[in-house]
């Protein structure tokens, strides 16, 4: 029996494909999610799932070691291609699909798009994925979705690791004086259901964050198209360009449902993330406010109303109002003041307050209308803010409520990197 030329048929019919968003790339995502899901194709949460790497978004060079490092933890057969924009999605799918296919399938199909360093991915990418059986493919993924384990010893003081790229424990002393192990472990940059290309470093003893180092997020080189995607229309209002309220609090709702979707998957819900996700795509693709009405109100009464979700979330990562709006957040987060439910459900009243104005003609006012992080500003982004309190929010929590607690907040780091802002920056 032909094993290999089985596993070939087997990924190329129906590939499990890992979508890498970077920074810049929300657009992109979203495009890829819609196409996923309307192909029937699994999207893999961990590299060991995988058998199509897909990079949604601009280059970006400082992201170039761990995307490496990503592609290595997946196991042959495999294939990379690399979206820049919503407009090539479709056809890089369709050219990793080709490149899983059977040498006969491969030859015959047409060249895939360039890949991230402008070379393409053709009998080369072919080769690499099927004579790729170096060691350590033995379906770990690590915590962090492939950050940069090696690059940590200066946190450590001479730290080592352990097969598989996870760092090996040193020693410190605790809140109580003792003397426990320390594991300096990495989240992202390309974690599921993770803020695109955000690394947070936590220093943990037991299963307890005791520091928290944020890495600045990673800026696209002068010629690459980064957008907000999100704060679009405040962007463009900011320009002078007229802009309907209706279009902003429609994409606002839309960047509500997306975060949902992130925290409901990190919950564990899979159910109704997919549900807000769907929601979201008919928000963006322009669905009259009648037809999307009634599954919204669904949506936002069974998800406030899940007593589940509640006790999960309850008591994590509690933030007044007061020292949000010190720390100089606005938006949903300061609005909740508290825990993961309070945030949540700001969300969810968000959306039924947006949802009768989804086709307001009035002009949008920046200084009336948040963004769906909060007041806009290019020169101070809502999203630098809440990237900044996750420090205070994350020290001293258990490592099982970290995500949630950035998934709670959902910082968006396109806002700190798209050409308004880094145009604002540069002066």
């Amino acid at each position: 029996m032909d094993l290999t030329g089985l596993t070939l048929r087997v990924a190329a019919a129906r590939p499990h494909v890992l979508l890498a968003a970077v920074p810049g790339g929300t657009a992109v995502r979203l495009a890829a999610e819609r196409l996923l899901r309307a192909r029937d194709w699994p999207q893999a949460s961990t590299p060991a799932q995988a058998d199509l790497l897909l990079v949604a978004g601009p280059d970006l060079p400082e992201l170039r070691t761990p995307l490496e490092r990503l592609w290595r933890d997946m196991p042959a057969p495999r294939a990379r291609v690399h979206a820049r924009t919503a407009d090539e999605v479709e056809d890089a799918l369709n050219a990793g699909r080709a490149l899983l296919g059977p040498p006969a399938v491969r030859h015959a199909s047409a060249a895939p798009p360039a890949d991230a360093g402008g070379h393409r991915e053709g009998d080369h990418g072919a080769r690499e994925r099927h004579d790729d059986q170096t060691p350590g493919h033995d379906g770990h993924d690590g915590h962090d979705g492939h950050g940069d384990h090696g690059g940590h010893g200066g946190h450590s003081g001479g730290q080592t690791e352990m097969p598989g790229g996870l760092p090996m424990a040193g020693q410190g002393a605790d809140r109580d004086g003792l003397t426990l192990d320390q594991l300096h472990l990495p989240l992202g940059p390309f974690l599921a259901d993770w803020p695109a290309g955000l690394t947070v470093r936590l220093v943990l003893q037991g299963d307890v964050v005791q520091r928290v180092d944020v890495d600045e997020p990673a800026r696209p080189s002068d010629d690459a198209a980064a957008e907000a995607f999100w704060a679009q229309p405040w962007l463009r209002a900011a320009s002078g360009e007229p802009v309907p309220v209706g279009e902003a609090v429609r994409r606002r709702a839309a960047a509500h449902l997306d975060s949902l979707g992130r925290l409901l998957a990190v919950a564990g819900w899979p159910a109704e993330a997919v549900r807000a996700w769907r929601l979201r795509d008919d928000l963006l693709s322009g669905a009259p406010r009648a037809a999307v009405a009634p599954r919204l109100e669904r949506f936002t009464r069974r998800v406030g109303r899940s007593r589940t979700l509640a006790w999960l979330t309850r008591g994590i990562g509690v933030v007044t109002a007061q020292k949000a709006r010190e720390a100089g957040v606005g938006g949903p987060v300061a609005r909740a003041g508290g825990d993961v439910t309070s945030r949540y459900r700001q969300w969810l009243a968000d959306i039924r307050r947006d949802l009768p104005r989804l086709e307001d003609p009035a002009p949008l006012d920046v200084a009336v209308e948040d963004s769906p992080r909060g007041p806009w500003s290019a020169e101070h982004p809502p999203s630098a803010a809440l990237i900044a309190l996750l420090p205070r929010l994350l020290e001293g929590a258990e490592l099982a409520a970290a995500r949630l607690v950035v998934a709670s907040l959902d910082p968006d780091p396109d806002e700190l990197v798209s050409r308004g802002v880094v145009e604002v920056a540069r002066g």
